[in-house]
């Protein structure tokens, strides 16, 4: 096999005893899962809003992040669960930074234990402002170090289709969203959510294993092909297909980013174009009674400034814009509490 070890990794033991998740945040996170579940179930109409960088670096700009937006968590409580974004694993398209877990300093090698000491350090400061934590599951053999902090989990456009991201989704203790693929195609997003609900027999650490089945895995409407798949006939097409699959606890998250904010003018992702485009699939739920109820939720990338800047640009981190993404452009700070107390409001209209 064409490969040779590097160096090994600490074991998950290993991690955790280093970087503990005290009783305090443990349960925390426990009441935090089950919020998004009763939001799922139906049996809490709250939204769901998931919001943060499209990928979570530097960690000192992500902590600062979060205590920015700390303070609207009470004023929004009774209306909007937050939940943050610390994606720290990226898939990219072709080539590319896969996110500090991998590589802590972009613009140095790889350093995977160096990864998942930064990673989890940072998710542990997040849960302490009080944040539910949501990421993305792309190397799910990582996932060990980092489980007991996820609230919410996402398998993504290019891994939807992928059988081992879905028995992995069938065994995690908290909620999955299941993206549509970079197609755009739902009825394929819709079959990753069946296989997710039902029990798998595995092969997990050398064991057979049979997983439980996630009663709460659900859609994500990302948009494809360079088009959105948010306008209300598309939504009418997800609620109407998941109800018709009889899936468990039907329910969809609209992902404002991505191809669902693409700029008919340029045909170009405009990541300022969020708010906007969010406020319309608002308006889009008073109009259909299945996709208000079926509808459970949104997602936005958001950070510290506007837009984003390409890594490639500059030598070394230093040289950087401090909090401005270097994956997928984001809306600034200013604009994304403006964002959500106007989603707030609309929510109570």
């Amino acid at each position: 096999m064409s490969y040779k070890i590097q160096k090994s990794l600490p074991t998950v033991e290993d991690i955790h005893a280093e970087l503990p998740l005290s009783s305090e945040l443990s349960s925390q996170v426990a009441k935090d899962r089950k919020e998004i579940e009763a939001i799922l179930s139906g049996q809490d109409d709250r939204k769901i809003l998931i919001i943060g960088p499209c990928s979570a670096w530097p960690s000192e700009a992500v902590i600062k992040y979060a205590k920015a937006l700390k303070p609207l968590q009470a004023k929004l409580e009774d209306r909007i669960k937050l939940v943050m974004r610390v994606y720290i694993q990226k898939p990219r398209t072709a080539l590319g930074w896969t996110g500090p877990v991998n590589q802590p300093n972009p613009y140095e090698v790889p350093d995977v234990g160096a990864g998942i000491f930064y990673c989890r350090k940072m998710m542990l400061e997040v849960l302490s402002h009080g944040f539910a934590l949501a990421d993305e599951a792309l190397f799910t053999h990582k996932q060990g170090f980092f489980t007991d902090l996820y609230s919410w989990l996402a398998i993504g456009a290019r891994s939807t289709e992928d059988q081992e991201h879905r028995i992995f989704a069938s065994m995690v203790d908290c909620p999955v969203g299941m993206k549509n693929p970079t197609s755009g195609n739902i009825p394929i997003a819709v079959n990753s959510i069946m296989a997710a609900q039902n029990k798998h027999t595995f092969v997990l650490n050398g064991n057979q294993i049979r997983t439980s089945g996630n009663p709460y895995a659900h859609l994500i409407l990302r948009g494809g092909d360079g088009k959105p798949n948010c306008d209300l006939s598309f939504l009418q097409e997800a609620a109407k297909t998941l109800v018709d699959k009889k899936v468990e606890n039907p329910s969809i998250l609209v992902d404002i980013s991505h191809d669902n904010s693409i700029d008919p003018e340029t045909n170009k992702k405009d990541p300022l174009l969020q708010p906007q485009i969010l406020q319309k699939v608002v308006a889009s739920l008073k109009t259909d009674p299945l996709v208000a109820k079926t509808v459970k939720g949104f997602m936005i990338e958001s950070f510290i400034e506007d837009g984003g800047q390409n890594m490639n640009d500059f030598e070394k981190a230093e040289d950087l814009i401090y909090g401005k993404s270097i994956t997928d452009g984001c809306v600034g700070l200013g604009k994304t509490k403006k964002l959500i107390l106007d989603l707030y409001e609309s929510l109570g209209a």
